[in-house]
């Protein structure tokens, strides 16, 4: 299971909130290329950056922070946040970033979304981020009637490389991962299911890898990455894949 460590920017910073809320922002660090450098040395294979700013403008706003992240890095880069069209998610993946996350399109424009996985096969996910079970856009400021599976089946042929399922109400807030919502979702689907939202120990870790055969790829950590709580160390050893330890 992949554990791809969170750097969320707000403002050119690294920043954590808490349930999403823009007011509830904690800096973490105010340099997220030497945040970014310090995950790879940790030894971590992915990196999982989110353009809060962009998620609510509707366009990139952090771009010079991302390039910059992408200036310090070898391992491979996801970003989300007001990604909406063909030309930026062309852009990204040309400066570098190694898969694209399309949440409010994924909701508003699906075939956007169709298009770009015929176009950029295994370069686009789509991140599903729900609020008592129901999908939420724009930078979770709208909560739509759509439910989460019925929005995720909706992309099943279409080639996504992963759905990334946050629970909204756990983000940030260290009260554990919903791992049951998760591992629903996931055994409904063919498409890998990346979690998120809420870990804040390596007993989540350990809960959602129990649960790895419904089809959990992988899990975002945040906060408890930053303050101590989960050790990158251990959290990589008790992920590994077999094989891999053995190497």
């Amino acid at each position: 299971m992949n554990i791809y460590p969170a750097i969320d920017l707000k403002d050119g910073q690294a920043v954590r909130l808490l349930r999403g809320d823009m007011d509830q922002a904690t800096v973490f660090n105010p340099d997220p290329a030497a945040q970014a450098a310090a995950f790879q040395e940790q030894g971590f294979r992915w990196l999982h950056l989110v353009d809060l700013n962009g998620a609510f403008a509707g366009r990139p706003v952090n771009a010079d922070a991302v390039s910059r992240i992408l200036e310090r890095v070898s391992i491979p880069v996801q970003l989300g946040g007001g990604i909406r069209d063909i030309a930026t998610i062309e852009e990204w993946l040309g400066r570098g970033i190694h898969r694209v996350i399309l949440g409010t399109v994924a909701l508003r424009d699906p075939d956007l979304v169709k298009e770009a996985c015929r176009a950029f096969p295994g370069r686009i996910c789509v991140g599903i981020d729900a609020r008592d079970g129901h999908v939420a856009v724009e930078g979770w400021a709208t909560t739509s009637d759509v439910r989460a599976l019925d929005l995720a089946l909706r992309f099943e042929d279409a080639g996504v490389a992963a759905i990334v399922y946050t629970d909204i109400n756990r983000d940030g807030a260290m009260g554990g991962v919903n791992v049951e919502a998760t591992a629903d979702l996931a055994v409904h689907l063919t498409t890998p299911v990346i979690a998120s939202g809420g870990v804040h120990a390596l007993s989540d870790l350990l809960a959602l890898k129990a649960e790895a055969e419904t089809g959990i790829e992988g899990v975002i950590v945040g906060r408890a990455l930053y303050d101590g709580r989960i050790d990158p160390r251990q959290a990589l050893a008790l992920t590994a894949d077999p094989e891999d330890a053995r190497c």
